[in-house]
């Protein structure tokens, strides 16, 4: 059990690594993109969520 606990751990910092690649290149693009996104509505942003779990679980599976 404990891998699994380090595992997710790895992954949760690779994640914040990738999230923080593009403020940090392009802060004005990525300011931009945001206050894009807040004019989504919610049933759009919650199917792109939906959908981008979905092909991160495909890739998951994929990759085993």
């Amino acid at each position: 059990m404990s891998d699994l606990w380090h595992e997710l751990w790895i992954a949760l910092c690779l994640l914040l690594v990738i999230e923080g690649i593009i403020p940090f290149l392009y802060p004005q693009r990525w300011r931009s993109l945001v206050s894009q996104l807040a004019q989504i509505s919610d049933p759009s942003l919650r199917l792109i969520g939906f959908i981008s779990m979905l092909v991160g679980t495909i890739l998951l599976l994929l990759s085993r």
